[in-house]
């Protein structure tokens, strides 16, 4: 009867609770929506899963959960809370990234720029409503829509926050389809998201494997913080680039950031403990993430239309939204709304410079916050 009674008391039914229920609910809805609305599987699939795991309850001591100490999801856990997995994302990032489309027209990456406005928009607004500064600062770069750098910056500045900052991230980069297009629409007129861009020019090869060694010396020695996040994006680069490391290349944007990609993904979800992740302070970062991000986007479009006052060739102000840098999910994006107006119209490739250029300048803010605030 002890031995009954024990296992009842450390088991998911007598220590479950409401807000349990409601993480899981939450954990299959991200799998559901991957599965049947495509919306980015190799992130809310593991990350689905992983709330699963983190809301099945369990007795305090067994050694199991995400949290205790010596557990096999804590450990895998501390490349989260370490920050080793986001360098190692971008890494593959940079190895599956081309920045010919970008290097080809230069002006573009000023859209990638002013796709970052949400970014300082969430860090002031932060402040507003009582966030120290470090902590408003790792909630910022959601605005950005990119997870590993989100990642990267709530390690350093905002642990306790991690988990909110995670999944917010994350959620926003998987809901692009949804956000974008009304912001767009509303920002633009029919006559401009018909304007047709002239083809990009080809890029020499010796360009193309001079601009990660440049462009890391200088996005480095602008933002010294982003170090880490920007030396494995332009490695992984030159890796594709070079043209005599593709073994490494191939690993490093396949085999590597798949794997890097489930860890953090299962362990950022099973973070989510309800006791832990269901506070006042996450609904409060997922508003700002929210926000910020609608912020980054009509930056970008924006900047676009305030661009074609001074410019001859025209810009179609729907690429300046993929200036966030999630990719290539925002340059798709462009891509779709642009096609709903034109079928002939194909903005993908000049949708992927903003979209790049917004890589480095989400990774130059996290870089910039980091320097400042880091106590």
């Amino acid at each position: 009867m002890t031995l009954l009674f024990n296992f009842l008391q450390s088991g998911a039914f007598y220590n479950f609770s409401w807000g349990n229920l409601f993480m899981v609910i939450i954990g299959v809805i991200f799998i559901t929506l991957a599965i049947t609305k495509n919306y980015e599987p190799l992130l809310l699939v593991p990350i689905g899963f992983g709330i699963l795991v983190g809301n099945i309850p369990f007795a305090d001591g067994m050694e199991i959960g995400i949290y205790e100490h010596g557990s096999v999801l804590g450990i895998l856990y501390e490349g989260v809370v370490r920050g080793w997995y986001p360098p190692l994302i971008f890494l593959g990032v940079g190895a599956l990234t081309d920045f010919s489309a970008m290097l080809s027209n230069p002006r573009l990456v000023i859209l990638g720029a002013a796709a970052q406005m949400g970014i300082f928009a969430a860090f002031i607004m932060g402040i507003a409503i009582g966030f120290p500064a470090e902590i408003a600062g790792a909630i910022s770069i959601i605005g950005g829509a990119d997870g590993p750098t989100s990642i990267f910056l709530a390690s350093k500045l905002a642990p306790d926050h991690l988990g909110a900052i995670a999944i917010a991230a994350y959620s926003y980069m998987a809901m692009i389809p949804l956000i974008q297009p009304p912001i767009i629409r509303l920002l633009t007129t029919k006559k401009e998201r018909l304007i047709r861009m002239k083809p990009s020019k080809p890029v020499s090869k010796r360009i193309r494997i001079a601009f990660p060694i440049i462009g890391f010396i200088v996005t480095a020695a602008i933002a010294p913080g982003a170090l880490t996040l920007l030396g494995m994006l332009f490695f992984g680069n030159l890796l594709k680039e070079c043209g005599v490391t593709d073994r490494l290349a191939n690993t490093a944007k396949t085999s590597l950031i798949d794997i890097v990609t489930i860890l953090l993904g299962l362990t950022v979800g099973a973070s989510t403990d309800a006791s832990r992740f269901l506070t006042p302070d996450s609904i409060k970062i997922f508003a700002m993430g929210a926000i910020a991000f609608a912020f980054s986007t009509a930056g970008g479009v924006i900047f676009a239309k305030i661009m074609n006052l001074f410019v001859k060739d025209k810009i179609n102000p729907i690429i300046g939204a993929a200036g966030v840098s999630a990719v290539p999910s925002a340059a798709r994006v462009a891509q779709m709304v642009g096609a709903k107006e034109d079928p002939t119209n194909f903005l993908l490739m000049h949708a992927m410079a903003p979209n790049v250029a917004g890589i480095i300048g989400s990774a130059v803010a996290a870089g910039v916050f980091l320097s400042g605030l880091v106590k």
